[in-house]
């Protein structure tokens, strides 16, 4: 029912019945208005705000925001840099708590990527938050019993910075190139518990893939799970050699023709 009443609401909003600036009606207003209780009302504008169509104000109600939203405010940079004298640098997060090891078996979209179901791997959990907005962020990482026997620095701290990581699988000879999944579902109990959500606004869940290049084989997998409504993925795009092979094919074709 609240996604109902929402989806009416960002359709008065679009068709310009509440203008950017406007104030929405008030819960009290809302439940006379469509015949609802107030939680339902509450839950249709917080799906409004999920949509990017609204904001709430302290002590005031809800207000419109200008056309196309606003983006999410906290920016997780997920960039890679690697510098000329070969080491790795990834952006700095500030961790809420001290990073927690455990022995696992791999399970879920982890194991697939990893090609290695149920296999046992050395976890690494930690929360992160955003000292500017708040936000509260989960991060993981996976590393395979199998790629610790390769490289045995691996399992001597695993809680080591990603990049000192990374380091440590280039400094054993493997050439690494990271892939990343995202994806986006609705948080479990526990993961609203630990993220402080108040509402079931979906997760964004990423999953970092290092491979050695060389012979296509995974090593790590990161996960970062994320509040989608507050938080945004920032990433550097670089064109790949494939795309430059095609644009100098075209170049040669055009100087032929």
């Amino acid at each position: 029912m609240y996604l109902q009443v929402a989806q009416r609401m960002a359709t008065d909003i679009k068709r310009g019945r509440y203008h950017p600036g406007d104030l929405l009606p008030s819960e009290s207003q809302m439940v006379e208005m469509y015949g609802v209780g107030k939680h339902t009302a509450r839950a249709a504008v917080s799906e409004l705000r999920r949509m990017g169509l609204v904001e709430s104000l302290q002590g005031k109600g809800s207000r419109v925001l200008p056309s196309g939203g606003v983006l999410p405010a906290t920016q997780i940079d997920r960039s890679i840099h690697r510098t000329t004298k070969g080491s790795w640098i990834s952006p700095e997060v500030t961790e809420a708590e001290s990073p927690a090891i455990s022995r696992t078996a791999l399970d879920g979209p982890p194991a697939l990527l990893l090609d290695q179901q149920d296999q046992d791997a050395i976890s690494v959990d930690r929360t992160m938050h955003d000292k500017t907005t708040g936000a509260r962020m989960a991060h993981r990482v996976l590393i395979p019993m199998a790629t610790a026997a390769d490289v045995p620095s691996l399992a001597e701290q695993p809680d080591a910075e990603i990049a000192d990581l990374y380091r440590q699988l280039a400094d054993a000879g493997l050439s690494l190139s990271f892939t990343e999944h995202v994806t986006a579902r609705a948080p479990y109990p526990d993961e609203r518990t630990a993220l402080g959500l108040s509402d079931s606004s979906p997760l964004l869940i990423t999953y970092r893939l290092t491979v050695d290049t060389d012979h296509g084989r995974p090593l790590l997998c990161e996960e970062l799970k994320a509040p989608a409504a507050t938080c945004q993925l920032v990433y550097s795009v670089t064109p790949t050699k494939t795309a430059t092979r095609r644009s100098t094919r075209r170049r040669s074709e055009s100087e032929s023709a």
